[in-house]
């Protein structure tokens, strides 16, 4: 199956990875969470390829993650923003920062993310809505729709 394909199948996992999947794409959404916006500027943080940018950017915006604004007429220049759909993206990077602190790091993490309201230190976690109980994977159950991939 090829990459492009995983948007067609039935499976959240897929779809997602259809989406943010491809090499770069991750470190792309990290710029703009960082509140990076202009091309240039997310080039020179990232040491991308003019094409390799354009076209993460562009399946970004295809997929309504991102959306592309002018900011300047003369030349024309754009910025990119993230979208609703895009800010909804903010835990799974959280997670990956986590696991990569865990798995990743020797001695202290590259950074510390801190509740702007109190200066503590942010913790992401899988909780029941309805308990409040902290759940691990033991904890949950797939239930899967007939046609689930």
């Amino acid at each position: 199956m090829r990459h492009d394909d995983l948007a067609d199948v039935n499976c959240s996992v897929a779809r997602t990875w259809a989406v943010v999947g491809e090499r770069w794409t991750m470190l792309v959404l990290r710029e703009l969470f960082r509140g990076r916006r202009r091309f240039e500027v997310i080039q020179d943080q990232l040491g991308l390829g003019r094409s390799v940018l354009t076209d993460r950017l562009r399946t970004l915006v295809e997929h309504g993650v991102v959306v592309r604004e002018p900011y300047q007429d003369s030349p024309r220049r754009h910025e990119y923003r993230l979208t609703p759909k895009g800010e909804d993206l903010y835990p799974l990077l959280v997670a990956m920062i986590r696991w990569g602190d865990r798995w990743s790091t020797d001695g202290d993490p590259p950074v510390v993310l801190e509740h702007r309201g109190c200066g503590h230190e942010v913790d992401l976690r899988l909780a029941c809505p309805a308990c409040d109980r902290d759940l691990g994977r033991r904890d949950v159950t797939a239930v899967f729709a007939p046609d689930a991939w």
